[in-house]
């Protein structure tokens, strides 16, 4: 049994240590946003923050996870509230297929958690482990420039902002 915390929430998971979070987190606890797709921490569709980091869930087993605070994109916000950085995507139209975009979502959360003013090329250094065929990417980096907007000041009243 591995106790993991779920977009804040302790969950327990019956899984082998050496399973992989992503599996943990589609089939045991139904999240569903984190995508499968290489299988080998290459493409950023399977990317959540753990401990304010971008990770991929599809290489980083349970067992490194025990008692770390893991975000995925469900933990941004829901359908019915959507947070800042889905909303940003939501009115640039910023996705395509869709596929990677959970991805990229949560590895831009990450970076304006820790720099709410990041430059454009901050932002897609960022992205640069992702890969994506959409052709959305102005959007994406319009739909990141515009949660930046939304989230700083909020962050500048936590005193996390420069």
């Amino acid at each position: 049994m591995t106790t993991l915390i779920i977009n804040g929430e302790s969950r327990s998971v019956e899984a082998s240590p050496d399973t992989p979070l992503l599996y943990v987190l589609r089939d045991e606890l139904g999240l569903n946003a984190a995508k499968y797709g290489c299988g080998l921490g290459q493409c950023g569709a399977c990317t959540v923050i753990v401990d304010g980091k971008a990770v991929f869930s599809c290489v980083t087993p349970v067992t490194v996870l025990e008692g770390r605070a893991v975000t995925t994109l469900e933990g941004l916000g829901s359908h019915d509230a959507p947070g800042p950085m889905q909303l940003a995507f939501i009115a640039e139209q910023a996705a395509q297929c869709g596929y990677c975009i959970p991805g990229m979502m949560m590895r831009a959360q990450a970076l304006l958690n820790r720099d709410p003013h990041a430059t454009d090329e901050a932002i897609r250094a960022e992205l640069q482990p992702h890969l994506c065929r959409c052709g959305t990417h102005m959007r994406i980096l319009r739909a990141i420039r515009r949660a930046a907007d939304e989230m700083r000041p909020k962050a500048e009243e936590a005193g996390t902002g420069r």
